[in-house]
């Protein structure tokens, strides 16, 4: 068992000083030096030109290229490699795994990760030039694992596969952009539609009308339907879906076999989070272990998240923190049950150590 942290970072001001302040706090970082090892080893076989990054961005939340500057001008790297770790676009990805269920005023998402991928940031931003106000866990500092924004829109995102991968943004990237830019689940999913994808994906998008939307995407397409339930594999575009299903499906039929034990959100999140209801998943050494549940509640405008099972989920008052009312909170602090080192805490969280 691993005591695990994430850091509150709450931050409310341009894009441009919002990325330069990060810059500074990641400049150091093990996660910066666990990443440049783990380049040396999964070596990029493209390079990213940063004019193409800015048209593509822009069309969608040009915010975000401000940020990108922001993070350049503070870490004083190249564009490209500032690119290469932030940008989120063409970008390789592994394979994950994850689940989400929405309910009556709800979407809880289990993140299910290899644990030296797991950066620790959990946050906070209002905008001051352009775009919603967002909370919800980082990836690749820019992009967001989950979350939810100032209109009640929440999102999360389940991996489907990696084949024959197109040029796009990468599925964090995808969650940052539509939480910044889109007020509800019918923008959503519009944009959903308009985004280049670069590899296979559901997103799940959840508001204050109740409405879930599944959206499955790939580089080729881009289907639709309504559940309350997703996991690793496609409902409609099935020629998509890789050939081993079983976890998959196991996870969906426990979430769907016990709704009718789902109350409220609380009870959907114990479901998900605690480690014997079938869903929590400790495959860390296969990029697939539940790494933290997250819950959104829209019409609260509250947030919770848990690091490892069988935990308490931390609340924040979204609706109070928007009204300018900090969160007196540095770090959200859970047990996960694997040995293997996370990448913002321990030295050695690099794919030339132990490869597990």
């Amino acid at each position: 068992m691993k005591k695990v942290h994430s850091d509150v970072i709450q931050f409310r001001g341009s894009h441009y000083d919002f990325g330069y302040m990060q810059g500074e706090m990641v400049k150091d970082s093990l996660t910066v030096k666990n990443r440049e090892k783990q380049w040396k080893v999964r070596k990029p076989r493209f390079s990213v030109e940063a004019e193409e990054v800015k048209q593509a961005i822009f069309p969608f939340a040009p915010g975000i290229w401000d940020e990108l500057l922001g993070l350049q001008a503070a870490l004083e790297w190249p564009m490209e490699r500032v690119l290469m770790e932030f940008g989120g676009y063409r970008l390789d990805y592994v394979h994950s795994g994850c689940s989400i269920m929405t309910g009556d005023h709800y979407l809880i998402r289990n993140y299910d990760y290899h644990p030296k991928t797991y950066e620790g940031r959990y946050v906070l931003y209002q905008p001051t030039d352009q775009g919603y106000a967002t909370i919800g866990p980082s990836q690749r500092v820019t992009g967001r694992m989950d979350g939810m924004n100032e209109k009640g829109l929440a999102i999360g995102y389940n991996f489907m596969h990696r084949k024959k991968p197109g040029d796009g943004f990468i599925c964090c990237m995808i969650g940052r952009m539509i939480i910044e830019s889109c007020a509800n689940v019918t923008e959503a999913v519009a944009m959903l539609q308009e985004i280049p994808h670069r590899h296979s994906f559901s997103y799940v998008v959840y508001d204050q009308s109740g409405e879930t939307y599944i959206v499955e995407t790939s580089p080729r397409d881009v289907k639709v339907r309504q559940s309350n339930f997703c996991t690793n594999h496609f409902e409609i575009m099935k020629h998509e879906n890789r050939n081993h299903l079983v976890d998959s499906e196991r996870r969906l039929t426990a979430m769907k076999g016990q709704q009718e034990h789902i109350a409220k959100a609380y009870d959907a999140f114990r479901l998900m989070n605690d480690v014997d209801k079938g869903v929590f998943s400790k495959l860390y050494g296969s990029w697939a272990g539940t790494i933290h549940t997250s819950a959104y509640l829209p019409r609260d405008m509250k947030a919770w998240i848990a690091l490892g099972g069988n935990q308490e989920p931390t609340s924040f008052h979204f609706a109070n923190w928007l009204d300018g009312q900090d969160i007196n909170l540095d770090r959200i602090i859970g047990d996960v049950d694997t040995d293997i080192p996370f990448v913002h805490m321990n030295e050695g969280a690099h794919w030339s150590q132990n490869r597990k």
